[in-house]
Order: structure tokens, then C-alpha cells, then sequence
């Protein structure tokens, strides 16, 4: 699910940066996104949803491909957070629904 943040710390050589990018995946404990920024794995990031003003501070946790524009970077809250994007995830005791039977027998 795409969803517009902002994102702020030190890239690689310690600089400060701020930019808006695009989420690729989300879900309740971090996402990945697109950063055109020199990261470091465990690098401490605060990103903002726009939407809600709300902050949450995350940690590198992957380092994907690089390419001329930006880097593939998978980001882990700090702290739970599972409200952050506005979604609502699956419960820890969610269940789906049974799987169908394949029987032929007729009733």
C-alpha cells in the first residue's frame, strides 16, 4: 500500500536530511519504501505521516537495491505503532474463515 511520509535523520556520512517519499509495503511493525538517501544498516530514522502529524521513530532493518534515484529501505518502529498508517491490520487472534471441503458425497 502506498502511503506519502516524511522522512528524517543522518544519511551515511552523518549529514541531516528531510524528504517526503512513497511506501511500497506497510504493515503494523515498520514498511518499505524508497529513500534517495545513503543509509546505513540500524540507522535511526523518524518518519512523519502528513496526514496525521503523528512521528514514530524506526530503525534500518534492510537495505535493498540501489539505484541512480534511491534505495530500497525496510524500516522497523521503535516502539508498536499499529495505528501509524491509518490501517487497520489482522488481530494477533484473527482467524480466516475454514477452508473449503473438497468432498464429492452428496448430502
Amino acid at each position: 500500500m502506498r502511503v506519502r511520509i516524511v522522512v528524517a535523520g543522518k544519511n551515511r556520512v552523518r549529514k541531516r536530511f528531510r524528504q517526503t517519499c512513497e511506501t511500497i509495503v506497510i504493515n503494523a511493525h515498520g514498511g518499505l519504501l524508497y529513500i534517495a538517501q545513503p543509509l546505513e544498516m540500524s540507522a535511526m530514522l523518524v518518519i512523519t505521516n502528513p496526514f496525521t502529524q503523528e512521528e514514530q521513530e524506526c530503525r534500518v532493518v534492510y537495505l535493498g537495491e540501489e539505484t541512480d534515484k534511491a534505495q530500497l529501505v525496510g524500516i522497523e518502529f521503535l516502539t508498536p505503532a499499529p495505528h501509524f498508517w491509518g490501517v487497520e491490520f489482522a488481530q494477533p487472534d484473527w482467524q480466516g474463515a475454514p477452508a473449503p471441503s473438497n468432498s464429492s458425497q452428496p448430502n
